[in-house]
């Protein structure tokens, strides 16, 4: 019940994320301008194929609805760029399985449909203290952004990780926002 509440305030709350550019700019060694767009240690690189192996049908939206995802329709952007529409499934809250990814992350097209761009990791904070980061999850050869407060009332201190596998980021395969992502105009 906990993850279905968790998924639910994830999918609610893009709104806030709209407004909090600060995520980008997260403690320690999870900083946002960290790249690793060339040059991947053979570990990264299989588990960036893994990853994509895994997500690939969910190119087509339709298919990650059918798996479990649940779509919402706001738009996610910041003064850094966008992220764009968040498509949440609760049983993979806390995986760091690559093939298993919390958040699918859909970019508008210039056809208006979306497109993956993104996918997204979350991992909730154990001691549920934004000071302390002993228990920072790992993958693709960095820390996760975080911890951080959730961006609503219920949703836990967590950390998350963004992948830019579908759609190019010129600020790094693992940055928060992507510039060259717009969300519509509302």
């Amino acid at each position: 019940m906990r993850a279905r509440r968790l998924a639910a305030t994830l999918a609610v709350t893009t709104l806030a994320l709209s407004t909090l550019t600060s995520l980008a700019a997260a403690p320690g060694p999870a900083a946002a301008h960290e790249r690793l767009d060339s040059d991947h240690p053979a570990h990264v690189k299989h588990d960036l194929e893994k990853a994509r192996k895994a997500t690939a049908r969910f190119t087509d939206e339709r298919e990650a609805v059918k798996a479990g995802y649940k779509h919402t329709d706001m738009c996610v952007s910041s003064t850094e760029g966008g992220m764009g529409y968040h498509y949440v499934k609760d049983a993979y809250i806390g995986s760091t399985d690559p093939a298993k990814p919390a958040v699918l992350v859909y970019v508008p097209g210039k056809d208006g449909k979306r497109q993956l761009g993104a996918l997204e990791y979350v991992v909730l904070d154990r001691d549920k203290n934004v000071n302390t980061d002993d228990d920072r999850p790992r993958m693709f050869g960095r820390g996760f952004d975080g911890p951080m407060p959730g961006h609503a009332p219920e949703m836990p201190v967590h950390y998350d990780l963004h992948v830019w596998l579908y759609k190019h980021n010129p600020d790094g395969l693992l940055a928060t926002f992507n510039p060259d992502v717009h969300c519509p105009a509302s």
